[in-house]
C-alpha cells in the first residue's frame, strides 16, 4: 500500500547552491528533501556560478528516493527567468518559487516549463511569505486540484511575513498561529503539502523539537530547515509515534473481527470508532511502512 502514498516531506533542508562542502555531505544526511537555494543565500555576483554548480549536480544526480528541488530567484528579478529556463532542463523534482502572491504567478511559471517541454514530474513549490500571498491563498492552493498546474507543495516563509506585517515572532509563535492554521487549511483544500517555516535558531534543538511537535499538531506535512542538526527532530515530529501506531493497529484489528466486518461504527476502549477512523489508521500504518523502507 505504501507505494501509493505521496513522498514524505518531514524535513526539507535549504542548501546554498554555492556551498560545496554542504553539497558534498548530502549523501550522508537523512532529510526527505533538499532545497538548493539560488535566491537569498547567493550574492548577486555569484548567481551565474551557482546555477552552473547545480547544472553539474543534476547531470550526475544521485540515486535514491529523496526529492531535490531548486529555489529560483523571483521571476521579477534579473536572474529568475534564466534560473527557470535552466531548471526546466535539469533532473530536478521541483522548482520553488519565492514570493508567490497570486495564482497567476504560478501559472506563468508553469507556462514557461510547458513551453520548455519540462517533464510532468517537475513540480512547482510556492513560498507563502507576504500578506498578499496569504489573502490569495485559497486561489493559489486550488491549483493543486489541477494536475496540469504542477503545484505540489507550499512553504511558509515567516521571516518575510513578520517583516512585512510587523507581527512579532515569539518563541511560541502565538501571534502567527491563525495564519499558520489558515495555510494548512488552504493547502489541504487544494490537496497539496504544507511545510512549516524555517527556525532561525539551530542551536536550541529542544525549542526546535517543540516547534516541530506543534507544527505537526497543526497539520503541517513537515518542516523547512537550515541545518543538518535539525533533521532528526523534524523527522521524529512528523513520523507516526509508537502510541499512534499502536492505536492504529488496534482499530484495524477490531474492524477485522468477524462480528465487525459489516459494521460502520464500533466501540473500542470506550470510544466510538467509525470507518473513517479505519481509513485513517490504515494510512498511518502505510506511512510507517514507507518510512521504515527509507531507512534501509
Amino acid at each position: 500500500m505504501s507505494h501509493s502514498l505521496p513522498r514524505p516531506r518531514r524535513s526539507a533542508l535549504f542548501v546554498p547552491a554555492t556551498n560545496e562542502k554542504a553539497i558534498a555531505k548530502l549523501p550522508q544526511l537523512a532529510c526527505d528533501a533538499v532545497i538548493f537555494d539560488l535566491e537569498d543565500a547567493v550574492l548577486p555576483e555569484h548567481k551565474a556560478a551557482a546555477r552552473e554548480r547545480l547544472a553539474r549536480f543534476f547531470a550526475e544526480r544521485p540515486e535514491g528516493g529523496r526529492e531535490y528541488v531548486v529555489r529560483i530567484n523571483s521571476l521579477a528579478s534579473p536572474w529568475g527567468a534564466d534560473d527557470l529556463a535552466a531548471a526546466s532542463g535539469w533532473a530536478t523534482d521541483g522548482v520553488v518559487l519565492p514570493k508567490v502572491e497570486t495564482a497567476r504567478d504560478l501559472l506563468e511559471a508553469n507556462d514557461v516549463l510547458d513551453e520548455a517541454d519540462a517533464p510532468d514530474t517537475l513540480k512547482l513549490w510556492a513560498m507563502i511569505e507576504t500578506p498578499r500571498a496569504l489573502l490569495n491563498l485559497p486561489a493559489i492552493s486550488e491549483l493543486g486540484r489541477d494536475p496540469s498546474a504542477r503545484l505540489s507543495c507550499l512553504i511558509a516563509g515567516l521571516n518575510d511575513l513578520a517583516k512585512d506585517t510587523g507581527v512579532k515572532i515569539t518563541p511560541d509563535r502565538r501571534y502567527l498561529q491563525p495564519w499558520l492554521l489558515q495555510m494548512v487549511l488552504c493547502a489541504r483544500a487544494g490537496g497539496v503539502d504544507m511545510l512549516d517555516s524555517v527556525s532561525n535558531d539551530f542551536r536550541d534543538l529542544d525549542a526546535f523539537a517543540l516547534e516541530c511537535g506543534e507544527a505537526a499538531a497543526m497539520g503541517f506535512s513537515g518542516k523547512s530547515i537550515i541545518h543538518p542538526a535539525q533533521i532528526g527532530p523534524a523527522n521524529a515530529a512528523f513520523s507516526p509515534s509508537d502510541e499512534a501506531l499502536a492505536e492504529a493497529r488496534a482499530v484495524v484489528d477490531a474492524f477485522a473481527l468477524p462480528e465487525n466486518t459489516a459494521s460502520g461504527v464500533i466501540s473500542l476502549g470506550g470510544k466510538m470508532v467509525e470507518r473513517l477512523h479505519l481509513a485513517e489508521a490504515e494510512r498511518l500504518l502505510a506511512r510507517a511502512t514507507q518510512l521504515e523502507g527509507l531507512r534501509h
